[in-house]
């Protein structure tokens, strides 16, 4: 599974040149408006915004589907429940079981608007160095401890994967089988959680006693913000036009 969501931010693409803080604004708002898309004729506008925006963030589609597969298979598992699930009108019956055009509908609705919001995410992140994005965050007002904690927490976050795959490839040189399920497997699975918890609990004392040292809680002066340019102020606008647009539509509808 691919940790890393800044790993193409050296792209040079429109939205890799966007200013940080503009594009925080943009692409937040259109998630925003995304949410609110309960109409299915407003699905197609929505998905070519959505497929525009990815199109001109260059990311290749490697990347898109290397980290949509697994929070994909979860709204997987809960959507396919809808067709058979929600509605009145059954659009087809194999034996007891109904297929109801409202559930697929919106089972269609559903999936269709958590693509939109997980893709246009993935390029908010992925079109910048996380560092930059968090930077934008805390420039716009996010508190200075949020942001220490998010940086810290995704530095760390590859560390705790590398620890986990050379606890997971030792047990396995020892014999563990992963695959199969069996009391002693399950026990030896609830140690490696254990192990992993304390360990990156004691590694965590250690990072911030050594950034207490380094300074760290001291009053900082505040960084000489620079004006967000004319052309990243236009696409913000543009950006916000078409979020604005769309919570219109969907209200008139």
């Amino acid at each position: 599974m691919k940790l890393g969501l800044d790993e193409y931010a050296h792209l040079d693409s429109p939205l890799h040149r966007w200013e940080p803080r503009s594009k925080l604004l943009g692409l937040s708002s259109l998630i925003l408006a995304y949410t609110f898309v309960e109409d299915w004729r407003l699905l197609l506008p929505t998905v070519a915004i959505t497929a525009l925006i990815y199109w001109l963030s260059q990311l290749p589609f490697s990347f898109w589907l290397q980290r949509i597969r697994y929070p994909g298979v979860f709204l997987l598992g809960i959507v396919l429940i809808l067709p058979f699930a929600s509605g009145e009108t059954v659009w087809l019956r194999l034996g007891p079981i109904a297929l109801y055009a409202e559930g697929v509908q919106g089972m269609i609705l559903i999936a269709s608007r958590f693509l939109a919001i997980v893709t246009v995410a993935l390029v908010l992140f992925g079109t910048g160095s996380f560092l930059s994005t968090v930077e934008a965050m805390r420039s716009l007002g996010l508190s200075p401890i949020l942001a220490d904690m998010m940086l810290l927490f995704y530095r760390y976050l590859f560390e705790i994967g590398d620890r986990l795959k050379t606890m997971q490839m030792a047990m396995r040189l020892r014999g563990f089988q992963p695959h199969k399920l069996s009391p002693r497997n399950l026990t030896l699975l609830a140690s490696l959680a254990g192990t992993l918890l304390i360990r990156s609990y004691e590694q965590s004392e250690q990072v911030y006693r050594a950034m207490l040292l380094r300074g760290y809680g001291r009053i900082r002066q505040n960084r000489d913000r620079q004006p967000i340019r004319l052309p990243d102020a236009i696409a913000l606008s543009a950006v916000a036009i078409v979020a604005i647009s769309l919570i219109v539509l969907q209200w008139q509808l």
